[in-house]
């Protein structure tokens, strides 16, 4: 099952929605879901502690209430726990500095299992959680490598600089790879941020 999470940041594109839709069951996270809606989406259910949802929203609701993380980590948390295997999330750039980081420590936070992809402007950022994932990336295209906690086993395969059972924490290290393959295997015994640059 795929899941379609509509944050509150800036309404993604056409173009990156493209391809999103289809299949997907769509969610808004507190006033994403009034987003999506006034994009022309019909949202499944709204899930979030409901501070930032209009007040005549009619549709379905989900409130999570605790305050000791991000609407965006106990939704994916929920999601994952309902058995959703893959979570897209779109409307997660623009607003505050602090909440776009946030959005990247949610991948820390989030459980492992589900592929969990950050839609952006420029980029798709692909969370890596202790495990090796094969991803399609066409060849040429750049990409780079965050570890968001301490890793001690690295693998990159199918690139320009690989890297094979290496060490890696929160660093440039990883800035500005490019593929050398139409699939690159990516994986460590922790969690990595990979930002895929959009065709």
């Amino acid at each position: 099952m795929r899941a379609l999470v509509w944050c509150n940041g800036d309404p993604p594109s056409d173009t990156i929605l493209a391809g999103l839709v289809d299949g997907a069951v769509i969610f808004g996270i507190d006033g994403g879901a009034d987003k999506a809606s006034q994009s022309g989406y019909k949202v499944s259910e709204v899930l979030g502690d409901l501070d930032s949802i209009s007040k005549d929203w009619d549709g379905e609701t989900t409130e999570l209430a605790d305050q000791s993380s991000s609407d965006l980590v106990k939704s994916i948390n929920l999601l994952a726990q309902r058995g959703f295997q893959e979570i897209d999330v779109v409307g997660c750039d623009g607003g505050s500095s602090s909440h776009q980081l946030g959005n990247w420590a949610a991948l820390c936070e989030a459980l492992a299992g589900p592929s969990i992809r950050l839609h952006h402007r420029d980029s798709i950022t692909h969370r890596i959680h202790s495990e090796q994932r094969e991803l399609i990336i066409s060849e040429g295209t750049q990409f780079s490598v965050f570890a968001l906690t301490s890793c001690s086993n690295v693998q990159i395969e199918g690139a320009q600089w690989e890297i094979h059972g290496s060490d890696l924490s929160l660093s440039t290290k990883g800035l500005h790879n490019v593929s050398q393959s139409e699939i690159v295997r990516i994986g460590a015994d922790g969690v990595l941020a990979v930002m895929v640059e959009r065709a």
